[in-house]
């Protein structure tokens, strides 16, 4: 069985991260991917997307993201559920994230969020950041 996501997208809020019972850091974040069509009205929509990062990814993420940071993963879809204080089941959806790309410095952000401020932002969309990341960081190479 193939269980496969990539996206890419930017940071709805800044990385939020905690420590398990078992001493595990466990980051999260929703990432906004645009859609690659538009709506009856010529506007783009994006779908919003949970992930979740686990250990030295989680640590780095938390320390370099923030909100509107723009990202690549790549990793695996994953659904948990549990039971709520009221007693009902509750399914989350989520991707676990197995690498993460940093696709532009801060400052690139900085003056990203200056533009979109300024209404003067000019995003390809088309393009396909994945060719060259600025910094790729995998659990494969973390020890753990």
């Amino acid at each position: 069985m193939i269980n496969s996501v990539n996206l890419t997208g930017r940071l709805t809020k800044d990385p939020e991260l905690r420590v398990s019972q078992n001493n595990v850091a466990v980051g999260n974040f929703t990432l906004a991917v645009n859609r690659s069509f538009t709506d009856q009205n010529g506007e783009r929509q994006a779908d919003f997307i949970n992930c979740v990062l686990f250990r030295k990814t989680a640590e780095i993420a938390k320390q370099y993201l923030s909100k509107g940071s723009m990202v690549g993963v790549t990793g695996r879809l994953q659904t948990r559920n549990y039971e709520n204080k009221e007693g009902q089941r509750v399914y989350v959806t989520e991707v676990v994230v197995e690498n993460l790309a940093f696709l532009e410095t801060k400052s690139d952000n900085n003056q990203q969020s200056n533009n979109n401020y300024n209404q003067q932002s000019n995003v390809n969309v088309g393009q396909n950041p994945f060719g060259n990341p600025k910094s790729n960081i995998t659990d494969e190479d973390l020890p753990f």
